[in-house]
């Protein structure tokens, strides 16, 4: 079977490059398909969360791998989605049309934002989407008669044509359908012409100016598709957790985002899927080496952060291309064992690259 789209210039985009490809990645899919009979309840809960998450990275990815537009508020577009969604479901909205909506409106809110993009960058624009995060968290917080204020509120199943998806084996199959949805979505994007000009703006916004690119319009497109796929997530987050409050879409959410993309592999749709497993499996992997610890380190508060910023700061100094990075350095030396030379990787740029050209 082949995944064959058109573009405008009549080129074959093949989304799976080789028969490897197509084997490993159906092989996955059929273990994806396979782990509700397989896993226990705890730990198809924790591959849900992966699924959710994955989706809001790989919108984030869009934005700030492959745009080069980075934005530290990004829980507040998943925060509108999920706020969205149980509006609109506890008014008894149909599944797929309050979902529409609430990628709608986020989409809306992202342009918003992404206006900021258009005459700022670098530093000055991750302080334009913290602020516009305090923002959104506090409107959350006093806007009682919608949101619940900081009591929060609950969360209705979904439901569609009076099924509800109540069980955790139906939403997780929701989930994953989302998730491949979304991720295909994107990959036919970067291999468009829109795509190119995305990944054009994060090399040089000059060059691309000059090459007859419209950034203002590029750059509200890029954001509004990275906040339609945070709403997204935000809906699916929201009907997987049964009770949102605004805490929970506040600049810890948006940090752990950001390092999510970042530790992953910055450039790399792979590396949104690393990022997405890193934050869901890091709690886990801690809790378990705690009680191994000493116990002013292990029941110290905080313990966590401080494993995210040493885990961080490794990255940026000895791996800035992320957890996808290391993969192909990894295979690399695979392919070309017994002779593969120390220093092959010394002269590469650290600057992300994309997927979309190799």
């Amino acid at each position: 079977m082949r995944f064959i789209f058109k573009t405008s210039y009549d080129q074959d985009i093949h989304l799976v490059r080789h028969e490897g490809q197509r084997f490993w990645y159906g092989l996955l899919l059929v273990a994806l398909l396979a782990a509700p009979w397989l896993l226990p309840d705890y730990w198809l809960a924790q591959l849900t969360f992966v699924f959710i998450y994955a989706i809001v990275a790989v919108g984030l990815m869009l934005l700030a791998g492959f745009t080069g537009q980075f934005s530290i508020g990004h829980a507040a577009f998943m925060g509108v989605g999920a706020y969205t969604e149980a509006w609109l479901a506890a008014r008894g909205w149909p599944f797929p049309v309050s979902l529409a909506c609430a990628m709608g409106l986020s989409a809306a809110v992202g342009v918003v934002v992404g206006l900021p993009a258009l005459r700022v960058k670098g530093m000055y624009l991750g302080i334009a989407t913290l602020s516009f995060g305090f923002i959104v968290e506090e409107v959350l917080a006093r806007w009682e008669s919608v949101t619940g204020g900081s009591a929060g509120q609950s969360v209705k199943p979904m439901a569609l044509f009076g099924w509800a998806f109540d069980s955790d084996r139906a939403f997780y199959f929701v989930c994953l359908v989302c998730m491949v949805l979304s991720t295909l979505a994107v990959l036919n994007l970067l291999r468009a012409p829109t795509g190119r000009a995305f990944v054009a703006i994060r090399d040089s916004e000059v060059s691309a100016q000059s090459m007859g690119i419209h950034l203002a319009r590029y750059k509200s497109l890029s954001f509004a598709i990275s906040a339609a796929l945070a709403g997204l997530g935000g809906a699916l987050y929201a009907h997987k957790m049964t009770f949102i409050s605004p805490d929970q879409f506040n600049l810890v959410q948006s940090i752990d985002l950001l390092l999510m993309v970042v530790i992953g592999g910055l450039g790399s749709m792979h590396g949104a899927f690393f990022g997405a497993i890193f934050l869901i499996g890091a709690p886990q992997v801690i809790a378990l080496f705690k009680d191994l610890l000493p116990p002013a380190i292990g029941q110290a508060t905080g313990l966590q952060a401080v494993v995210y910023g040493l885990v961080l700061i490794a990255f940026v100094m000895f791996e800035p291309m992320g957890i996808h990075g290391r993969w192909l350095k990894i295979r690399t030396w695979l392919e070309l064992y017994p002779f593969y030379r120390r220093g092959m990787f010394k002269r590469q740029k650290s600057f992300q690259k994309s997927e979309r050209l190799k």
